[in-house]
């Protein structure tokens, strides 16, 4: 998903959502559905142990939906929409072909927010299309507005016309001034982890997998793409997409603004802005390797295409992993690529995520866990054992410190507690790096051949389905644990998936190559050696992002020396960068104050400018004002997401004073 990658390494925090809710649509004048939604997550028990569903028998394990998926599920999904730039709207009919999975049942409720719904319409065994009761209801700040359409026997798609609120959570629209060449507006939509019900009428849960199609009409001169096969323009200028394999809706996406397209391979290549295509392509030419490495593991790519999207810097993540159409960040386009981990980590999550998906988001270790593990494998193999073990270790620090910050030991479970506040508390390192040294773990104990088969069946075995934590330790005790006993209890499996914290089983992480700079960094700090005398020419980026993340509170005469010596102010490398200015605000370091502002104002990741502008808030009251004055300049080019967190992080600090 949303990758954190050296993010992990570096630590970012638990997540924190900040939601708000708009006025409700006006229902139709169709007699109200009497049948109550689910109450929200925050209202049910804790089920962590619940034991997997029965061959054939569909539980609803997701809280986070009003959809009703055990009852009657949504297959396919039809989009015919205007791209209005003017309102900041889609405009049009959603088709959605469901079919019922209960006897009796006769209601299909579906996920919305803020949607204006004019009107429900049911397609007849004639042929024709009437006009359908329906209800708007049950609304929550977190989870939206439940559609409900009572339907009769026979009756197996509807279509829905509707228009999306110009201030909808998954998408964001950019002004021309906000794009970098500054002559077309953007669109661009981020729906994980509940935001494709702001985009459109759906059941809005990875537990239900869907098909879909869409034809999109934009403004002359504008291209649009989604994550599907892109099929090209008719001759009226409208763009078409087809995506014959089942996805979640989350991994519905949508782009639209002044995108060229540069190839690498027969099924590889860029989407970008003019400004940055060929310095995308350049960065990003290894991919197939990357990829076939990949297949090499777990078997072979199953999606066609495989293409990455390059989007405006106010993407506040730094990947996405839409399927046929990954999301980038600007920042990882170095020139050297030193951050293609992203890329990595997103393509391994054509097996891990989008071909076999968490079915909850309390389950969504099984999501980021194993594509954290698939992606230090494959670093492994492509970049060598000494680029794999710094990973490990970068990974481990950036763990412990998000274990140290957890709101309780609950949410550092791998399989979450029911009463979280929104699944998007779940994008902890928890997630990523604890899901990644479980995995580990077991790789340790069974042999890494034995693992490495059993993953690449459990690929197979769960392929395009949707699964809980529970599935997979069925799976896990039948296929591995069974096959080869004695190598693991399941009070130790258990200790990692429903115990805090780090059980005393994790691996063990060394690397060589930090051992001497560590060694380096005790030499400087205590004197030994001068800063010209710091040999950092070879230097990766994790080797340096381990060197500044341990530096010691430094007074203002060695961050001079040491900024003056490595131009660390404004060095293009953002990972770099952010660990740089953490250091210079923690030790109120003046000079970086210019470079800290234009990076704040051209960089919308939210793993950077997040723990930055509560670094500032929290320091001094002088540095509040100042982060304040510059987040008012930055506001109109982050995503909504970002601009909720900033602005809580300026009311919590706030109440401190």
């Amino acid at each position: 998903m949303r990758t954190l990658t050296t993010a992990m390494m570096i630590g970012t925090g638990f997540a924190l959502f900040l939601g708000g809710c708009k006025d409700q649509p006006k229902p139709s004048p169709a007699k109200e559905v009497t049948q109550q939604a689910a109450k929200p997550a925050s209202a049910k028990k804790d089920t962590a142990m619940a034991k997997p569903a029965k061959p054939g028998k569909i539980v609803k394990a997701d809280t986070f939906t009003y959809a009703n998926y055990d009852e009657v599920q949504m297959t396919h999904l039809s989009l015919d929409l205007d791209v209005n730039f003017d309102k900041k709207t889609l405009d049009g009919t959603a088709v959605i072909d469901f079919k019922p999975v209960k006897p009796g049942a006769h209601i299909l409720k579906l996920d919305t927010a803020d949607l204006d719904i004019s009107s429900v319409q049911g397609y007849t065994r004639d042929g024709e299309w009437v006009a359908m009761d329906y209800a708007l209801r049950d609304k929550d700040p977190v989870m939206g507005t439940m559609l409900s359409i009572p339907f009769s026997k026979g009756t197996s798609k509807v279509k829905i016309t509707y228009k999306t609120n110009p201030k909808a959570g998954g998408l964001q629209w950019l002004s021309p001034e906000q794009t970098k060449d500054g002559k077309f507006p953007y669109l661009f939509s981020q729906n994980e982890t509940i935001f494709a019900r702001s985009m459109a009428p759906l059941q809005d849960t990875p537990a239900v997998r869907i098909t879909y199609d869409a034809t999109l009409r934009v403004p002359k001169g504008m291209r649009a793409l989604m994550s599907a096969e892109q099929l090209g323009q008719d001759k009226d200028g409208a763009w078409h997409f087809k995506m014959p394999q089942a996805i979640p809706s989350y991994l519905i996406a949508i782009a639209v603004g002044e995108i060229d397209y540069r190839p690498i391979d027969a099924h590889t290549g860029v989407y970008a802005e003019p400004y940055i295509l060929e310095k995308a392509a350049h960065e990003f030419e290894d991919t197939p390797k990357t990829e076939k490495a990949m297949s090499s593991l777990y078997g072979p790519y199953r999606w066609g295409q495989y293409d990455m999207l390059i989007l405006p810097p106010s993407f506040p993540f730094g990947g996405m992993e839409n399927p046929r159409l990954t999301f980038l960040t600007p920042t990882l386009v170095v020139g050297d690529k030193s951050l293609v981990d992203v890329v990595t980590h997103e393509l391994a999550h054509s097996w891990s995520g989008n071909l076999v998906t968490n079915a909850s988001w309390r389950d969504a270790w099984l999501n980021e866990g194993f594509t954290t593990y698939v992606e230090n494998r494959v670093t492994e193999k492509t970049e060598g054992k000494r680029r794999a073990d710094m990973e490990q270790v970068l990974a481990l620090d950036g763990l412990k410190r998000d274990l140290a910050g957890a709101s309780r030991p609950e949410m550092t479970w791998l399989k979450l507690p029911a009463d979280m506040h929104h699944p998007d508390d779940a994008f902890s390192l928890v997630a990523y790096n604890k899901g990644m040294f479980f995995l580990m773990f077991l790789e340790d104990r069974f042999g890494r051949d034995n693992f490495d088969s059993f993953l690449k069946n459990y690929f197979n075995h769960f392929a395009v389905q949707s699964i809980t934590t529970e599935d997979f330790l069925a799976y896990f005790k039948e296929n591995l644990m069974a096959k080869y006993p004695g190598k693991v209890t399941m009070d130790e499996v258990n200790a990692w998936i429903y115990g805090p914290g780090l059980p005393d089983t994790v691996r063990k992480v060394h690397s060589d190559a930090f051992e001497a700079v560590q060694k380096t960094l005790d030499q400087w700090t205590s004197g030994q050696i001068s800063v010209a005398q710091i040999d950092a020419s070879k230097w990766t980026t994790q080797e340096w992002l381990y060197f500044l993340n341990r530096l010691p509170k430094l007074d203002k005469t060695k961050l001079r020396a040491l900024d003056k010596a490595f131009h660390l102010t404004g060095t293009p490398n953002a990972e770099i960068a952010f660990a740089w200015y953490m250091q210079g605000i923690k030790a109120d370091y003046a000079p970086m104050k210019p470079a800290l502002e234009k990076f704040l104002l051209s960089v919308g990741r939210g793993k950077f400018i997040y723990r930055l502008y509560g670094a500032l808030a929290n320091q001094s009251s002088e540095d509040r004002k100042w982060a304040n004055t510059v987040y008012k300049k930055a506001r109109s080019g982050y995503h909504p997401i970002a601009q909720g967190r900033i602005e809580a992080i300026f009311t919590k600090a706030d109440k401190k004073k």
